[in-house]
């Protein structure tokens, strides 16, 4: 690889928000960017995959033990678990294991930009105060991504390297077998409800139905990433990062049926990972019938983050404001973006 071009190394690089940082830093045309995942990829151009276990401390020093010229490290790595506590053990690892293998090996190293989200404001828990701003006061743990910023905020006092910590709402973009994919869930659900002959319900809480939400869209969030992880104003410091617009699923759900030439009924509370557990069946035949390509169903279904989103019954958004003091001032429209994600689906052939 060039040494007099910046390095990146994407960390979770097949995910909703890896995949779209490796589009993003591969077409700027002045970084070599190197992916990892636990599936690897196939080179292309100037980006290049590495298969690696981020959990094995020995595999990453070595797999990872080569690249000396890794200039800017972007953690995008995520690890499910059942439980908020067990959340923190493996993906704090992970971050650790990285942070290990890469620091003393990369003389170069100028940047650690850190993927969170609202998670660090107890969205997840329940009713938190909105919009939320970076400045908001800490809550109980655990909770992962506050463990993995007071590591890099530790870990780099004394460094010649600085980190960011990025702070998005749910982000929507393409990726399979992905853990917390809404727009495939929504996608997904909308292809199936019209394949047999259904209307498209809302299957969320009564009051989710109109509450005050946001997106991030996955391109956005891609460009608001890099911007963070090479303006030295941003040094040190957390950004929400949304779309720019709010909505009520009351509002778009009607044009999201739209999208699908489906009616809208009334909202009928159903958990999704329960409804969708018998419909793999119906996948492969839909599959057949309207030549897709045939990704297995679970690679496409996230319906356990469905309900998840769905249950938000109380208003879940950000102050975006920082970011664009600090120079970051692009936006995107969410119905234009559900929109133009549902199109690329059907061009992948991934939905009828």
């Amino acid at each position: 690889m060039s040494t007099k071009n910046k390095v990146a190394l994407v960390v979770g690089a097949q995910g909703v928000i890896g995949r779209n940082l490796v589009t993003h830093l591969a077409a700027l045309g002045d970084w070599d960017v190197i992916g990892l995942s636990r599936r690897g990829g196939a080179p292309s151009g100037r980006v290049r995959y590495v298969e690696v276990d981020l959990l094995n401390p020995e595999d990453c020093r070595a797999k990872l033990g080569g690249l000396t010229g890794v200039t800017h490290i972007f953690y995008a790595a995520y690890q499910d678990r059942p439980t908020w506590a067990e959340l923190v053990p493996p993906n704090l690892a992970m971050l650790v294991n990285v942070v290990d293998a890469i620091e003393p090996i990369a003389p170069g190293l100028r940047h650690i930009s850190l993927m969170q989200g609202y998670k660090v404001y107890g969205a997840h828990l329940g009713p938190f105060k909105t919009p939320a701003r970076e400045t908001d006061a800490p809550h109980m743990p655990p909770e992962f991504n506050v463990d993995q910023q007071a590591f890099l905020e530790t870990r780099q006092k004394g460094r010649a390297w600085s980190w960011s910590a990025i702070r998005p709402s749910v982000v929507c973009g393409f990726a399979l077998g992905n853990p917390m994919n809404l727009a495939m869930v929504i996608a997904v659900y909308a292809a199936m409800s019209r394949e047999l002959g259904l209307p498209l319900r809302f299957p969320g809480r009564p009051g989710a139905y109109d509450a005050l939400l946001e997106m991030t869209d996955a391109e956005l969030l891609a460009k608001a990433t890099v911007w963070a992880a090479t303006d030295e104003r941003c040094a040190n410091q957390a950004f929400n990062i949304n779309n720019g617009d709010l909505f009520r699923w009351s509002e778009l759900w009607p044009k999201l049926a739209h999208a699908f030439g489906l009616e809208v009924a009334p909202p009928l509370p159903m958990s999704l990972e329960v409804v969708m557990a018998d419909k793999e069946p119906l996948w492969k035949a839909m599959q057949e019938k309207h030549g897709l390509e045939r990704h297995p169903y679970k690679d496409v279904s996230s319906w356990r983050f469905g309900d998840f989103v769905f249950a938000w019954d109380y208003d879940v958004l950000a102050d975006g404001s920082k970011a664009r003091r600090f120079g970051f001032h692009e936006y995107v429209d969410t119905e234009a973006m559900f929109l133009r994600l549902f199109a690329d689906f059907r061009r992948r052939r991934v939905i009828p």
